[in-house]
């Protein structure tokens, strides 16, 4: 099992950027696909990126080539960075853990954070 915690939300002008962060209760590499989710209001919750246990990132197309997922292995802490947000990028992002491989669905990850509100104007 593990626990996870994110932080580094806030509200910001369209073009900007953020950097979140998601603290680990225990190391996930090797173990764990991970993952930033987001859900704003009346829509359904999307995976926006994703690790696997071995490195291999994944993105969603609305995010593609403005966004970042990483992994600090020695401190166990996930990162999401994002650049040039738009107002469409405002909801809340949640970090995520599944064993093993990734899959591109919620219900298929067991472990979350509290989640984090993200909010872009103009």
């Amino acid at each position: 099992q593990v626990q996870l915690v994110e932080s580094g939300g806030g509200s910001v002008q369209g073009g900007g950027s953020l950097r979140l962060s998601c603290a680990a209760s225990r190391s996930t590499s090797g173990i764990y696909c991970m993952a930033w989710f987001r859900q704003a209001p009346g829509k359904e919750r999307e995976v926006v990126a994703s690790i696997s246990p071995y490195g291999t990132r994944k993105y969603a197309d609305s995010v593609q080539g403005r966004f970042t997922i990483s992994k600090d292995n020695a401190k166990d802490t996930l990162d999401l960075q994002m650049n040039s947000l738009k107002i469409e990028d405002t909801a809340m992002y949640y970090c995520a853990a599944k064993f093993d491989a990734c899959y591109p669905s919620h219900r298929a990850f067991a472990y979350w954070g509290q989640g984090t509100q993200v909010t872009v104007s103009s």
